[in-house]
């Protein structure tokens, strides 16, 4: 498992980008547009390209919790540094889950989370398998942590729902908060303890900074 992961993440690891500029968040009511390549993906269609692109197999670690009928196991890991994300929940507050591209390789119930489809809204909710928490835009938060993904929620609204894009010439997706229209980036060039912190703060998808590769977790 851990060698199938790592040979990869060698081909992911990307030349290096300038970072791209923070700017000011458009009004939830006028997300960012979706640059051209990019596809909008649904619950069906997330299943299909989990498949079709032979998504590398993790076994899911014990104790996940209740999952919603439509939920997609999985983990991701950034395009920009090849790291998986993990959920950091011995973090102190007001830090406490917050989501980190920091690991490796895959380790487990840190690094998975469960893609909850709602056909209503037509958005995902993430749920971290770590704590059973939902990941939260921090939308109130200021500095450099501001629009910090954390995974605090144990229920789901526009705090906590993204739309899933899937770019089939480079294999990559991408997330984006409905809250503020905006893009998860992965911050890499952070120090401290928020080194590699995914921020949803970007208006578009310069390059691999908003750029991730999913894993299917499923048995």
């Amino acid at each position: 498992m851990t060698s199938v992961l790592l040979s990869l993440s060698a081909l992911l690891a990307t030349s290096a980008l300038a970072a791209p500029a923070a700017v000011a968040a458009p009004g939830a009511d006028r997300p960012a547009a979706v640059p051209a390549g990019w596809e909008a993906v649904d619950a069906s269609d997330l299943a299909r390209i989990t498949e079709e692109t032979g998504a590398r197999k993790a076994p899911l670690a014990a104790g996940g919790g209740t999952l919603a009928a439509e939920a997609e196991l999985l983990a991701m890991q950034s395009a920009r540094n090849a790291r998986f994300v993990a959920t950091e929940v011995n973090y102190a507050a007001p830090n406490t889950g917050a989501l980190r591209a920091r690991s490796a390789e895959f380790g487990g119930s840190w690094e998975s989370f469960a893609f909850e489809w709602d056909e209503a809204t037509q958005t995902y909710a993430l749920k971290s398998l770590a704590n059973n928490r939902y990941v939260a835009v921090e939308k109130n938060f200021t500095g450099s942590a501001q629009n910090l993904l954390r995974a605090r929620s144990t229920s789901v609204g526009g705090w906590e729902q993204f739309f899933l894009y899937y770019n089939e010439d480079l294999d990559r997706w991408a997330l984006q908060s409905t809250l503020n229209g905006l893009f998860v980036t992965m911050e890499n060039s952070y120090t401290g303890s928020l080194q590699y912190a995914l921020r949803a703060r970007s208006t578009d998808i310069t390059g691999s900074w908003e750029e991730f590769v999913l894993y299917d977790l499923g048995a």
